[in-house]
């Protein structure tokens, strides 16, 4: 049986355009200024408060549920994975990635040995000690890296940055007008009612035509092949990012990950990372695999 359509919510529309634009005019102007030489830094400290408010709001509704990751150590082991990424450029691997790894897994576990009061937890309350550092290292961190990029075109990481904004958030910005308006049959009912197929395929439409916008002004180089190809990958994987984060969610009982703290109509820091964090990744190895970027 088919049910009506969600109607739309234009308050929080309103809130959710405003957010936009204030995060749009920073992220774009340093995006424009992508080939000085403070650029990947600051690039770089945006990534390390962002990773440090994801963490915490994972570490909160972890807690809602009676779990205690370490938010400290989620933090640290965050920004060390930032910092492999950062350094690892050129051939050259100052920080590898094995000793990242080792160092984190010797904060987590023996640290919680003596400063985890709530030890009959352990288990849980470790794993998603991890699970937020290597969700927030390596999606921020491939990031980071596509934005240190250097190629053929001049500013060649911003304009990557920037295609992976763009392609991201066309189809998040489609999905909820054609799943507000003709949203019908659900899509992951159990994971996220709200959510539909015709939602989902109003998300494939907004990245393919995000894509097109790309190659049509900042990546010229990009063949009709590449725009179908990272319009695709990057929507499926996006909305994929969306319902984990979205089960998350339901199982700590909370609507949005911000969990006191949120950006106006957006929700949380996760809730805007979650098709991000999983795009990065996939289209960083598009551009390595294909194009040849290192």
């Amino acid at each position: 049986m088919q049910q009506a359509a969600p109607k739309m919510d234009r308050q929080n529309l309103t809130l959710r355009v405003g957010s936009a634009l204030v995060f749009g005019v920073f992220f774009f102007s340093l995006l424009w200024l992508g080939d000085r030489p403070w650029a990947p830094w600051v690039y770089l400290g945006t990534m390390v408060l962002v990773a440090a408010m994801g963490i915490r709001e994972l570490t909160l509704m972890a807690r809602a549920r009676g779990f205690n990751p370490s938010l400290v150590t989620g933090v640290l082991a965050t920004w060390a994975i930032l910092a492999h990424f950062t350094l690892a450029t050129h051939n050259q691997d100052p920080l590898p990635l094995w000793l990242v790894i080792t160092g984190a897994g010797l904060m987590i576990h023996f640290g919680a040995l003596f400063f985890d009061e709530k030890l009959e937890e352990a288990l849980p309350s470790q794993a998603i000690t991890w699970l937020g550092a290597l969700y927030l290292g390596f999606g921020l961190g491939f990031q980071q890296k596509l934005f240190m990029l250097e190629g053929t075109l001049p500013k060649t990481g911003s304009r990557l940055i920037l295609a992976l904004f763009i392609i991201t958030w066309f189809g998040d910005t489609l999905a909820y007008f054609v799943g507000s308006t003709f949203g019908r049959h659900k899509l992951a009912r159990r994971v996220s009612p709200k959510k539909s197929w015709e939602g989902a395929a109003g998300n494939l439409g907004g990245n393919l035509l995000g894509a097109f916008l790309m190659k049509a002004t900042v990546c010229p180089e990009w063949s009709g092949v590449d725009v179908v190809a990272l319009g695709l990958l990057l929507g499926t994987v996006g909305q994929l990012g969306d319902l984990v984060e979205s089960t998350w969610k339901r199982s700590a009982g909370v609507k949005d990950s911000h969990v006191g703290v949120g950006i106006p109509g957006h929700g949380g820091i996760l809730d805007r990372l979650d098709s991000l964090v999983f795009a990065a990744p996939v289209l960083y190895a598009y551009v390595h695999f294909v194009h040849g970027f290192n």
